[in-house]
């Protein structure tokens, strides 16, 4: 990674029970003032790509990405056709972003065993560059995906053979970023992919978050762009408010709905990066966490965001005025982050004006 001018980006989140409200001109407003990348979510509604489609064909210049599509959502080679067409149709504009996501999704939405996460990431990504770079037809020898399917498998005609796609890739080197929270997952986006897509990440972990990337990036083959061309695209939640801590308050459920219901009792990725950021924070932010994750999984969802501390969001965090915010970046400026993705309502990007202009 090279020091370079920190690029803004925009998160739209993920729908909930339907499209959020002013999306689709919160898309064209950053395209047309210079955000350098639009990124889209998928859970268990609505999904990573079409949104991306829809919203992007209004677009000319602004990088497309999923963030994140999940890989169990389909199968490698099916990623890569979605990639490669959304690729062609932006004209070199899609950048792919995976993650493993976790067990209650992966076994309770798509019906798949979750078991050795890393290991089916590297599977994966691995038959998706095979298929971007079209230099022969795709095998694969699993255990996680086998391609062909061979002929003893449960099912199998046995008439399957190894297949090259169709279409030639716009760029045989599309950029794919893997989404990691915890440390061996951090470290094998550094091996393997182009860029590194890390959920509450906090400047006080810069050391530690670069240190992941140096053990990622002396695995990492010839063949994929050098350490120095890797991306971090960090999502960060932002509420413009009339002051700091107003703007803390907006963002507490934001943040209870993470540490307390994007997981079960004993398996929350997002809870441990929280616990990691806390420990920078100051003590008693640990016990805070079990309290909002307590309270959150009893159906309390008010008093797990109450039980949120102020200081754990304003270090996660872009709170307060446009003048607030941009203040606040000064602590990004020098971190191993190349793109602060801000995840706010749609409705109040237009606002964020004064912070496209302020010096970065």
């Amino acid at each position: 990674m090279t020091s370079q001018k920190l690029r803004l980006g925009l998160h739209t989140g993920y729908w909930s029970s339907g499209p959020p409200a002013g999306a689709a001109d919160a898309v064209r407003w950053a395209d047309a003032h210079g955000l350098d990348s639009v990124w889209t979510a998928e859970a268990y509604g609505s999904d990573a790509f079409t949104p991306l489609a829809w919203w992007g064909s209004g677009t000319t210049r602004v990088r497309l990405a999923t963030g994140v599509a999940q890989l169990s959502a389909r199968t490698p080679t099916a990623t890569a056709m979605a990639a490669l067409t959304l690729d062609h149709l932006s004209g070199g504009r899609f950048v792919l972003g995976l993650g493993a996501s976790g067990p209650q999704v992966v076994e309770g939405w798509y019906g798949q065993p979750y078991a050795r996460p890393l290991a089916r990431t590297r599977e994966y990504v691995a038959i998706v560059r095979d298929v971007l770079r079209r230099e022969a037809p795709v095998t694969a020898p699993g255990p996680a995906y086998r391609l062909p399917l061979p002929a003893s498998s449960p099912g199998a005609t046995g008439e399957g053979r190894a297949l090259r796609s169709t279409v030639h890739p716009l760029r045989a080197d599309l950029p794919i970023h893997l989404a990691a929270q915890g440390p061996r997952n951090t470290e094998l986006a550094a091996e393997i992919a182009d860029g590194w897509l890390p959920a509450f990440l906090s400047p006080a972990l810069d050391d530690e978050a670069r240190g992941l990337l140096a053990a990622g990036f002396a695995r990492r083959s010839e063949r994929l762009r050098p350490a120095e061309k890797f991306e971090v695209c960090a999502t960060v939640p932002l509420a413009l408010a009339e002051s700091v801590e107003a703007g803390i308050d907006l963002l507490r459920g934001h943040v209870a709905l993470y540490a307390g219901g994007m997981g079960s009792a004993t398996t929350n990725f997002h809870h441990e990066a929280l616990r990691r950021v806390g420990a920078r924070v100051g003590p008693g932010v640990d016990d805070a966490l079990a309290e909002v994750a307590e309270r959150y999984r009893s159906g309390d969802r008010a008093g797990a965001a109450a039980a949120v501390p102020a200081d754990l969001v304003r270090e996660i965090a872009l709170v307060g005025t446009p003048a607030d915010v941009v203040a606040q970046l000064d602590r990004w400026r020098d971190t191993c982050v190349t793109t602060l993705v801000l995840q706010t309502d749609p409705r109040v990007v237009p606002l964020l004006e004064p912070v496209l202009a302020a010096p970065r």
